[in-house]
């Protein structure tokens, strides 16, 4: 369906007001196209002060990082962070280090958070940051230094009631540590709900590092017990090979498939037997080497330099590596292959081109802002502990993760009937998550 004359010019106006950022001009369009029969039907929505306010972001930080290397060699990198929405909650979205990390990389992902946090029923509101430093082959010295720059401007804008960073690409444990010790040092208060996704021992969440690929899963467990099917005995392919990849494959192994594929920037890794989680997580986490060390420790494993994985048959795909990773052409021969069902473990990782084949193929398809949100989703249940000072175990947060993205499976497929569009998980989640920020923004008055 074509855009309306009003959403149309509504469109038209943030491309030009945010030019060159194509991610966040996409996902964009996403929405406004699921939610236009919604606005259609009930006129006062679509009120164009609310659908602008929804568009623009209430905050965006840029800033100057400098730091020095082990040689002593400075350097400057430039960090991000936008508070897109806080009509449900504060602010609450990762934090990305990576090269390729732009403004219009932090906005489509701060954006995209606004919907996937209201799915939780948590009530927090998105928003995301990130800086354009790479940490590969960085050592933990500098890395500590890089982190305890950027914290030195972000303390500002951050807080438990305010804005509250986790990790995302190129941030994980390590760095979450060093940022939260740089808060508490320049704060002078123990925070813990200042970040998430930290150590045990400084406030951390049990079940956060699994979150994101384990409720993937669930998610996709979900989707396949609509249409009948279970994953006992199917194949997957996961893309990627970091968090969320890992604790996809460990999940879906738990659950009776077999991972076959996964992927790095450099190229697949395939084991027709089943790649192993516990060789993975060495190479991957602990040696923190490429995917082709992986081959000299098992013998039935081959490395494939500079290929995808999404040639490989599989009755299962997770996009878990990054955005706009799998294009037409790559959805082509998913399709071919007879996928079954497709859950995105990354953050927009299907093309609109590859997504438009497989809802013609009919393969059943979870959105990342639905299919990932168990990350997010475990960083408010530690937000949670942090406020009441207390400590889960790992199978009741477990549990209560998978209850979450059961409910969202269930609020996406029952919106999506009820809106003229059975299965349309995108559909779905746009909509629903729309409908919940809408009305709190109506509830909130013209801020």
């Amino acid at each position: 369906m074509p855009l309306d004359s009003t959403t149309a010019a509504l469109y038209k106006d943030i491309v030009h007001r945010n030019p060159a950022e194509p991610e966040f001009h996409q996902a964009v369009a996403e929405v406004l196209h699921s939610i236009q029969p919604v606005l259609q039907q009930r006129p006062e929505l679509g009120d164009n002060a609310l659908l602008q306010r929804l568009c623009e972001p209430e905050r965006q930080v840029i800033f100057r990082v400098t730091w020095t290397d082990d040689k002593g060699n400075a350097h400057v990198n430039r960090g991000f962070r936008v508070g897109f929405s806080s009509a449900l909650g504060p602010y609450k979205g990762g934090l990305r280090f990576h090269r390729s990390v732009t403004l219009g990389t932090v906005k489509f992902l701060a954006f995209e958070q606004i919907f996937k946090n209201a799915l939780t029923g948590l009530g927090i509101g998105g928003g995301k940051g990130g800086s354009d430093f790479d940490p590969s082959g960085r050592s933990d010295g500098e890395i500590m230094r890089f982190c305890q720059a950027y914290m030195t401007e972000l303390h500002r804008h951050i807080g438990p009631h305010t804005d509250v960073p986790a990790g995302d690409i190129g941030v994980g444990g390590r760095e979450i540590g060093y940022l939260f010790g740089q808060y508490k040092r320049i704060t002078n208060r123990f925070d813990a709900g200042a970040l998430t996704g930290k150590d045990l021992n400084i406030g951390g969440s049990q079940a956060r590092p699994e979150a994101t690929g384990y409720g993937a899963v669930y998610f996709l467990e979900a989707m396949l017990a609509e249409r009948g099917h279970t994953l006992e005995g199917k194949t997957a392919v996961v893309s990627g090979s970091g968090n969320v990849a890992q604790y996809a494959l460990v999940k879906l192994h738990q659950l009776g498939a077999k991972v076959v594929a996964c992927s790095d920037s450099t190229g697949t890794l395939y084991d027709p037997t089943g790649i192993r989680a516990d060789i993975l997580h060495e190479v991957k986490q602990v040696q923190r080497r490429k995917l082709d060390h992986y081959v000299e420790l098992v013998s039935s494993a081959r490395f494939a330099p500079d290929r995808r994985p999404w040639d490989i048959p599989c009755d299962i795909a997770l996009p878990s590596a990054t955005q706009n990773e799998l294009g037409e052409a790559d959805a082509v021969s998913l399709a071919k292959n007879n996928l079954i069902a497709l859950a995105e473990g990354a953050n927009m990782p299907c093309t609109p081109e590859a997504i438009k084949v497989f809802q013609e193929a009919r393969i059943a398809f979870g959105p990342g802002k639905a299919a990932n949100a168990g990350g997010v989703a475990t960083s408010g249940l530690e937000m949670q502990q942090n406020a009441a000072r207390t400590k889960w175990s790992f199978e009741h947060t477990e549990q209560t993760l998978a209850r979450i993205m059961r409910s969202i499976h269930h609020t996406c497929l029952v919106t999506a009937a009820d809106h003229g569009k059975p299965g349309d998980y995108i559909t779905g989640a746009n909509v629903a998550g729309f409908l919940t920020v809408a009305s709190a923004m109506n509830t909130l008055g013209l801020v």
